[in-house]
């Protein structure tokens, strides 16, 4: 198995130290990722390492080991948590027992006390993937999962197939509660893993569906079932912007899916609806997001509005030919597009129909495709040309090889459009992200899901994209764009330290002297000092 993620929180150096050498971590099954000096540090380093146990302890700068442990504890909650003080208080251990703290250890933190509680949260650790992989509990679960006439109805449901005024009635008779304000569907695909489930891959979907089933529950309400060979999940929500949180939630799930079970685990999200009859709608949604992970990468989720600006397209395209040719146009390669239209102009030499019908057919094909650039706002010339109105006829070809070509072409050049509006788009969210950020960097409340509402796009995608055209998480930039004002400010200004950070966006001017040090090297009185003495 797999060295266990171990992270490390404490202020003192000596400490610090002293634990990370006396530990043989590999020898007992872990991994130490990073050790932090402070609260905050810990914070953002655990969102980036993502361990599986960290060990903090209580009285530190910054943000302390129970603030720690409680936003861990919300964003990360699979994360174990093992806590060190030097106060022998009952009111720590009362709240870090709420904290559903691991262990708790006294200062001084001895070697030997250590690895024994490091050990017996291995075997803890191990009993839990152990349970979540073991073939024989999964097949009795399987077994005794949803009873089927209630997994009817709500795949039922998502399919669109259950009548408005029966939904209801059926709700009722199943004992299903759908009552909401607003809801979405979202579909988990997962592939098979390595070893945890090999050959058992009826498995997998269930195993999905059990981490996500105790994972969702902090977010919102919520429905799950095996649909096809996806969890689906209907998610009920009183105000609408709560699909923020959900979409968080799956991106965990992902990642619990990947670390526990070694499959590649990846998340559609729907539109959100108002009323329960278009959970279709949502659910179409939810799989043509899926469609994106080619290009967003796997253990992800993926929100359907994130990626496709008009949903609408999608919800005109029944037949599966007509699926299949704008996805090749979306996502595929030339070689796609050009099968997918030679199946579609099959049709012709496989149907004998009055000419009407082929015109008709072709303008149904015309119609997609219009849809299509609409969306995207395309420009019409570059896709087919000057003085092009819309119209033409099978007379306009000499023969079904012509047609496919030229409908070929046009698909390869509407493709690459969309791949250059794609990429400008990203961009573009990319630099309106700088510009808030250095436009508010002042403000000291400013953060990930502020951007993103005034963005209108989920942590999740901002995050992928940002990192991707900036090189930087949101954090490393905003905290670049900190430095470098304050650089400017004591460079032009007498300005003292403490106006300097409230200035830049730290209320707290020990912790803005603590970034700057780490960023440059020396402490901003000592930056100071030294350009008057190059000056003097």
């Amino acid at each position: 198995m797999a060295l266990y993620r171990i992270m490390l929180a404490d202020d003192e150096e000596e400490i610090r130290d002293g634990i990370i050498r006396k530990i043989d971590w590999e020898g007992i099954g872990f991994r130490l990722v990073g050790a932090a000096e402070n609260g905050q540090e810990a914070l953002e380093m655990a969102e980036s390492l993502h361990p599986d146990v960290v060990m903090t302890d209580i009285k530190m700068p910054f943000m302390d080991g129970l603030t720690l442990g409680r936003r861990l504890a919300e964003i990360m909650p699979a994360t174990r948590l093992v806590i060190f003080s030097g106060f022998d208080e009952f009111e720590y251990a009362q709240q870090a027992i709420k904290l559903n703290v691991a262990e708790y250890i006294l200062k001084p933190v001895n070697a030997v006390e250590l690895t024994g509680v490091l050990q017996k949260l291995k075997v803890q650790l191990d009993e839990e993937i152990a349970e979540k992989r073991n073939v024989e509990n999964l097949r009795v679960h399987y077994q005794k999962s949803l009873p089927i006439m209630r997994q009817q109805f709500l795949s039922g449901l998502v399919e669109g197939k259950i009548p408005q005024n029966r939904i209801k009635e059926q709700a009722q008779l199943y004992d299903v509660d759908i009552t909401a304000e607003y809801w979405a569907v979202a579909l988990l695909s997962a592939e098979e893993g390595g070893n945890s489930l090999k050959g058992q891959q009826e498995l997998v979907p269930l195993s999905v569906k059990q981490i996500a089933d105790e994972n969702l529950g902090r977010c919102c309400r919520f429905l799950s079932f095996l649909f096809s060979d996806y969890v689906a999940v209907i998610a009920m929500f009183d105000t609408k912007n709560k699909v923020i949180d959900f979409i968080d939630a799956l991106n965990q799930i992902c990642k619990l899916a990947r670390r526990f079970l070694e499959v590649n685990c990846s998340a559609g999200i729907g539109s959100v609806c108002q009323n329960a009859a278009d959970l279709r709608y949502s659910c179409q949604g939810a799989r043509n997001a899926l469609d994106y992970r080619v290009i967003m990468g796997p253990n992800k989720a993926i929100y359907i509005e994130d990626v496709e600006p008009d949903r609408a397209i999608q919800l005109q395209f029944n037949e599966q030919d007509e699926q299949e040719l704008l996805s090749a146009i979306k996502l595929g390669t030339p070689e796609n597009i050009k099968q997918a239209v030679d199946r579609l102009i099959a049709r012709f030499r496989d149907s004998k129909l009055p000419i009407g019908q082929y015109q008709l057919f072709l303008m149904e094909m015309m119609a997609e495709l219009l849809k299509v650039i609409r969306t995207y706002q395309l420009d019409m010339e570059e896709v087919f040309g000057k003085n092009f109105d819309g119209t033409f006829h099978l007379s306009d070809f000499e023969s079904l090889e012509d047609l496919s070509g030229w409908f070929s072409e046009t698909c390869f050049k509407i493709s690459g459009l969309i791949r250059r509006e794609r990429t400008n788009s990203t961009k573009m969210i990319a630099e309106k992200a700088k510009r808030f950020i250095e436009e508010n960097y002042g403000n000291y409340d400013i953060s990930v899901e502020m951007l993103c509402d005034y963005l209108h796009v989920s942590p999740a995608y901002f995050s992928t994209i940002f990192k991707r055209e900036t090189g930087m998480s949101f954090v490393a930039y905003l905290t670049h764009v900190r430095m470098e004002e304050a650089i400017k400010l004591l460079n032009t200004t007498e300005d003292k330290t403490y106006e300097i950070s409230l200035k830049v966006g730290y209320t707290e001017p020990n912790y803005f002297s603590y970034v700057f040090k780490k960023q440059f090297g020396m402490s901003p009185t000592k930056y100071r000092s030294n350009k008057t003495q190059d000056h003097g």
